[in-house]
């Protein structure tokens, strides 16, 4: 059996319900699942009592105006192994969260666009203050859905932000979070700091 762990207590400011603690440790389950099943992956079920989370907290399920680019060009991404992947700028989101409001980019990887089974995903990366501390060092992602787009809102679960690849090991091609999506702010919600020994895979 797997048990989640939280590096950090609720806040006077969660009001997060049950159903939704359920829903996120069912996610959280699943994720940790896909590491054992996955034979590309840096962590095998030995690890996975090293991978931790903040505690599920629904005020970071946020609801963000959305505005599509007008220019869609690629650009190269810079990932932290020195090479690049082709990315574009889908839209800006607009979010309001924990009283601030903070400004994200969102990306579209050029290569899964062109591949009907991720034709609908999206990409967006962060940097925060919790980065090297609380998290990893390198910031998170959070996987999103074009098809959730609804009437120029898009709904953005800071619950569900998981560390790349490289949080774990060496020999992955990790997307740099762009300068755009570095936030001045704490983000105490999705998966916190590795605190296992960091691997090195084979080439």
């Amino acid at each position: 059996m797997i048990i989640l762990t939280a590096c950090n207590n609720k806040t006077k400011e969660s009001s997060t319900s049950k159903d939704y603690e359920d829903a996120i440790k069912t996610h959280r389950n699943h994720y940790l699942q896909d590491f054992i099943k996955d034979e590309r992956a840096p962590l095998d079920s030995t690890d996975l009592p090293d991978v931790h989370f903040f505690d599920a907290d629904e005020t970071y399920v946020v609801e963000c105006i959305f505005t599509e680019a007008s220019d869609k060009k690629p650009f190269a991404m810079a990932t932290y192994s020195g090479i690049t992947k082709p990315y574009q700028v889908y839209g800006y989101l607009v979010c309001p969260i924990k009283g601030q409001e903070i400004k994200l980019e969102l990306y579209q990887n050029q290569l899964m666009a062109s591949v009907p089974a991720y034709a609908d995903h999206l990409f967006l990366p962060f940097k925060d203050l919790t980065n090297g501390e609380e998290s990893y060092g390198g910031g998170r992602y959070i996987d999103v859905k074009a098809s959730s787009l609804k009437y120029g809102k898009m709904k953005i679960d800071f619950n569900k932000a998981y560390n790349p690849w490289c949080a774990y090991s060496d020999g992955y091609n990790c997307p740099i979070p762009p300068i755009a999506n570095h936030l001045d702010i704490i983000i105490t919600s999705g998966e916190s700091k590795y605190t296992g020994s960091k691997k090195n895979r084979p080439q």
